[in-house]
């Protein structure tokens, strides 16, 4: 499966999958399968805003994006939301 990430204002708001095959898999491989993924989601699903490729093994995009996760995009990477300290009584 292919993963994109739906950005708005470069946060995570949905993450969707996609079959291999969709994407150009295997004969396309990153970065060519997040532009046939992204016209997949635009021409096919019909579904609107930004998506980004996420990668499930973190091979590319520094991580897996989740909901919440911010795009940087002068990295072009994926930064996980800082982690809440919890007070312990």
């Amino acid at each position: 499966m292919a993963y994109f990430a739906k950005l708005e204002n470069n946060i995570v708001t949905e993450v969707i999958a996609i079959s291999n095959d969709i994407c150009g898999e295997p004969t396309l491989t990153f970065p060519d399968t997040d532009a046939a993924g992204r016209a997949f989601i635009a021409n096919t699903l019909k579904f609107a805003g930004v998506w980004k490729q996420t990668s499930f093994n973190n091979n590319f995009r520094g991580r897996y994006a989740g909901i919440g996760y911010t795009y940087d995009p002068a990295a072009d990477e994926f930064i996980a939301p800082p982690v809440e300290e919890i007070d312990e009584p």
